[in-house]
Order: structure tokens, then C-alpha cells, then sequence
């Protein structure tokens, strides 16, 4: 009887360890991507501002999801995400539409294009486009495990249509996410209690307005999280968000002051699409 006992705590004890590997291997091939020799210098330097391990685990990304970045700029978390899933995830960069016509948008898509054929890290890379005034295909109608935008809803309210163009988004994001896939949202945050004040072109945005209109699109809010906070951003700065860094705007001007400060505050939003 007792090595029967023996045995079947030895037999729980194992399953429990199996149980808990794939933990483990997606800590680490998250740390492994975001360690990942691609990554330059000066991106790195940013993570103790934008915590990418922190918030990608918060978002559920994982080595086999299917990730869809919304407008991914330069490419800062694309030297994250695109080792990370390259081997068992899919990674689809909704950058600036192949058919754009401002010279901006022609010149951040081939750049981020020259990016690409830079290394063969990012070989498996699907480019597609994304605009927030209209319903573009970023990826696979029901196809997407997360979607994910980083500071971008500041530029869409201030340069489209407002609220209409965050709604416009939010639904181009819910058709192509699976049923209980995620919508990853990180943002510069106004406080509440400046709603009444002119922050229509600071850059910052209120969370409750993100709430509401994700909500208006399908959504869920699955969780909020603190980790890109920054208590020290007032978000009444005199060229908005842009005085902190890495932009200083102000240039020399009280460089040390918001130096100090550091980058701004941010709201972290996790959002589902409801299973059907």
C-alpha cells in the first residue's frame, strides 16, 4: 500500500510538472525574442518604458498566436514579435495601405519595407494595410488569436474623424480576431478630471472614451493594467505628449525636467471579442 501511495504522488507530482512546461518554454521564447540579437540599441533602451515582456504576456501573446500590429511605425515591436512567431505563430504588420497617396505614408511603408528585407528574422512577415477611416482586411476574416496597437488612437482622433474613426478601427480589429481572440490597446492616457480642458491635440486620450467606444465595436473589457503607468506625467505639458521623451520637443528647454519625468502615462486595455 505504500508504494502504491508512493507511486501516485510520484505520478501527480509528474503530471503536475508537465503541466506547467509550456509556462515555461513561452517565458522564455518571449525573453529569447525580446533578447534577440535584431533588436537595436536604441529600441532596447526603451523597454524600461514600454515593459514588452510585460505587456506582451498581459495581451496573451504567445511563440504560436496569430498577432496582428496595427500600424507598427518603424518597426519597434516588430523586432520583438517577428522572431518570437516566426517559427510557430503568424505575424500580420497592418502598416500604411499599398495604395496610400500622402508622401508620408509612401515613404513609412517603404521604409518599414527596407526594414524587413534588412534580415532574414523578418521573412515571415505578412505586410498588410491599415487606414481608420475605412474597413481595410489586416488580416484573415476570424483568423487573429490578438490584435494589437501601440499609441497610435491618438493620431486617428486628431487626424480623421474622432470618435468615428476609433469606431471605424475597433471594428476593422473585431472582424478579424477568432471569437475570444484579444485586443491589445496601450495609449497616453489624460486624466478624467481634464475631460473639460483642450486635450483634443495633446496626444493623450481619456480611457473611458476607449472604453466606451470599443465597446460600441463588440468588445469586452477583459482587464486593465498599470504596467506602463507613469505617475509622474500631468499631461499638460506645453507641446502635449510630445515634450517627454523620446521626442522633447522643446528641444534643450527643461530637457532635464522632462527627462525626469520620463515617457508619458499610459493606459494598458485588454479587450475580447465575445465567443460566439
Amino acid at each position: 500500500m505504500k508504494a502504491l501511495t508512493k507511486f501516485v504522488v510520484l505520478a501527480g507530482l509528474f503530471a503536475c510538472t508537465i503541466n506547467t512546461l509550456p509556462s515555461y518554454a513561452a517565458t522564455n521564447a518571449l525573453r529569447e525574442a525580446i533578447n534577440h540579437p535584431n533588436r537595436s540599441a536604441v529600441n532596447k533602451a526603451r523597454d524600461v518604458h514600454r515593459h514588452p515582456y510585460e505587456t506582451l504576456s498581459f495581451f496573451d501573446v504567445k511563440a504560436d498566436s496569430t498577432v496582428v500590429e496595427i500600424s507598427p511605425g518603424g518597426g519597434w515591436y516588430t523586432e520583438i514579435l517577428a522572431p518570437l512567431l516566426k517559427e510557430k505563430g503568424k505575424y500580420y504588420a497592418a502598416h500604411q495601405p499599398a495604395d496610400a497617396t500622402s508622401d508620408y505614408a509612401k515613404r513609412t511603408r517603404a521604409a518599414y519595407l527596407e526594414k524587413l528585407a534588412s534580415d532574414p528574422v523578418y521573412s515571415a512577415v505578412t505586410v498588410t494595410g491599415f487606414a481608420p477611416d475605412k474597413m481595410y482586411q489586416v488580416a484573415p476574416a476570424g483568423s487573429a488569436d490578438v490584435v494589437l496597437t501601440f499609441r497610435n488612437l491618438h493620431n486617428w482622433y486628431e487626424k480623421d474623424k474622432g470618435e468615428a474613426s476609433l469606431l471605424t478601427a475597433f471594428k476593422t480589429f473585431h472582424a478579424a480576431l477568432k471569437p475570444g481572440g484579444v485586443l491589445g490597446v496601450v495609449e497616453h492616457r489624460l486624466p478624467e478630471s481634464k475631460l473639460n480642458t483642450d486635450w483634443t491635440e495633446s496626444g493623450y486620450m481619456p480611457q473611458s472614451m476607449v472604453i466606451r467606444v470599443a465597446e460600441q465595436a463588440g468588445f469586452v473589457l477583459d482587464g486593465t493594467s498599470e504596467v506602463n503607468a507613469n505617475p509622474k506625467d500631468t499631461a499638460d505639458h506645453p507641446k502635449g505628449v510630445w515634450t517627454l521623451p523620446p521626442v522633447l520637443a522643446l528641444k534643450e528647454q527643461d530637457k532635464a525636467k522632462y527627462i525626469a519625468i520620463g515617457e508619458s502615462d499610459r493606459m494598458t486595455l485588454k479587450f475580447r471579442k465575445k465567443a460566439e
